[in-house]
C-alpha cells in the first residue's frame, strides 16, 4: 500500500510540475518555472524513493532533495515578492 501512495503522489507532483511549466512558457515569469522545477524534484525523489529497495525518507539523501525542491518555491515567492528599485 505504501508503494502505490508514493506512486500516486510522485505522479501527482510531476503532472503539478507540468502544469506550472505551462504556465511558464505562456507567461515567461520565472516563478512558474521555479514550481516546475520544485514538483518536479519531488516527483522523482518520490520515484527514487519507491524503487530503491532499502529507501528510507530519512536519509541525508532524500532528506536534501526534498529541502532544495522546498527551497526553490521560498527563492520563487521571495522573489515575486521583492521590491523593485
Amino acid at each position: 500500500m505504501n508503494q502505490m501512495l508514493s506512486g500516486a503522489i510522485a505522479v501527482s507532483s510531476l503532472l503539478a510540475g507540468l502544469f506550472f511549466l505551462r504556465f511558464w512558457r505562456s507567461s515567461g515569469d520565472r516563478f512558474f518555472l521555479y514550481f516546475a522545477l520544485s514538483f518536479a524534484l519531488e516527483g522523482l525523489n518520490r520515484i527514487a524513493l519507491g524503487l530503491l529497495v532499502d529507501a528510507n525518507e530519512s536519509n541525508p539523501l532524500f532528506y536534501s532533495v526534498r529541502v532544495v525542491a522546498y527551497g526553490l518555491i521560498v527563492v520563487a515567492i521571495w522573489q515575486k515578492n521583492r521590491r523593485r528599485p
